[in-house]
């Protein structure tokens, strides 16, 4: 059973992004007011707001936080050609004669990161076991991957690759990416593009680290998807034999990307190809769909539409995904939602039992 709880957040304009920490126990919140608010989850369940500072000198569009084996770390973008990386620092200093201590943390600014040359729409650490990097994606159409130079000084990071996405040699304007989690291939990044000026050429793309050739190729592009994306986002791997991806665009649309072996008794080497499987396409929100997040196990999915709605998804034992909770703009379900949501629960105990 879910339980719906409003916070009163202080922000003077609308917030674009929300981004838990690895624990689920801290959030961020950034919004058009150039601030951004950190959050901590009490022992009564309570979200206290502990932290709250200006961070750019445009709209914050994105926040997303490092893995905490690298501290207290959090990455933000604006409209104003910047990303920037923000570390907590905790000191203690003790009371007044009292014999007590108390704990005051501080965000300080480590490092700007200021090469595009227009307003940064993503930012996006990649995962654990690829060290403290982070790629951003522009409206210039350039997705940028950094690393920092020094874990115990995060004020130096160097720019290590620039990916140009283009269509028909034309830079395309970029709203989204996403790390693939899998330990198992090599680093792998889902872009999404918002672009109005190629109505028919595919929006999602595919690019894999080249090793040999110490450079980003792209290996797939999603032909189904024609329409501007608003976010794209890569289930956790989990061991599956193949990769789910899911896509904001006019209707959410999810997909499963299976990397085609290459034959083991064939000495020419053939190039990265991926069997795509357009698992649906929904268009439940009858509106446009903004942001799509992953559960932890990958199975259940949340997308969140103009229509004020967050849906809640997930696939029966026959992998057919469908909505089974839907949430309005107060956190309420309608009796409609409250029975469909009921129904398809009961239908889908084998998928949240199995998986995938």
């Amino acid at each position: 059973m879910f339980i719906a709880k409003s916070i009163k957040t202080e922000h003077t304009d609308i917030i674009n992004d929300i981004s838990f920490d690895y624990h689920g126990t801290r959030m961020a919140t950034c919004s058009s007011d150039q601030t951004v608010k950190v959050w901590d989850e009490g022992d009564d369940g309570k979200w206290v707001c502990t932290a709250s500072w200006k961070t750019h000198s445009g709209s914050v569009w994105k926040v997303t936080w490092a893995h905490p084996e690298f501290g207290q770390v959090l990455a933000t973008c604006s409209f104003d050609r910047k990303a920037a990386i923000w570390e907590e620092l905790t000191s203690t200093s003790t009371g007044n004669g009292k014999g007590g201590t108390s704990k005051n943390t501080t965000w300080l600014h480590k490092a700007s990161l200021v090469d595009s040359r227009t307003f940064v729409t993503d930012v996006q650490f990649a995962p654990k076991h690829l060290g403290l990097q982070l790629a951003t994606c522009s409206a210039d159409g350039i997705v940028r991957i950094y690393e920092a130079v020094d874990l115990m000084n995060l004020s130096n990071w160097l720019l290590q690759h620039e990916i140009p996405i283009t269509i028909n040699n034309a830079h395309i304007s970029l709203s989204s990416l996403s790390w693939c989690t899998s330990r198992l291939d090599p680093p792998t990044i889902a872009v999404g593009s918002d672009d109005h000026n190629h109505p028919n050429h595919p929006k999602v793309f595919i690019y894999r680290y080249n090793d040999s050739a110490r450079k980003w190729d792209v290996v797939e592009s999603l032909s189904k998807v024609t329409d501007p994306v608003n976010d794209v986002q890569f289930a956790l791997h989990l061991g599956r034999s193949f990769h789910m991806l899911a896509v904001a665009s006019r209707e959410l649309g999810i997909f499963s990307l299976k990397e085609l072996r290459d034959d083991p008794e064939s000495n020419v080497k053939q190039p990265v190809r991926f069997e795509v499987r357009h698992v649906g396409s929904f268009d439940d929100h009858k509106s446009m769909v903004w942001r799509v997040s992953w559960s932890i196990t990958g199975t259940r999915l949340a997308s969140s539409g103009d229509d004020g709605r967050v849906m809640l998804w997930k696939a029966n034992y026959l992998s057919q995904w469908k909505c089974f909770q839907v949430f309005s703009a107060n956190g309420s379900m309608s009796e409609m939602d409250c029975a469909a949501a009921m129904s398809q629960s009961l239908n889908s105990t084998s998928a949240s039992q199995i998986g995938f």
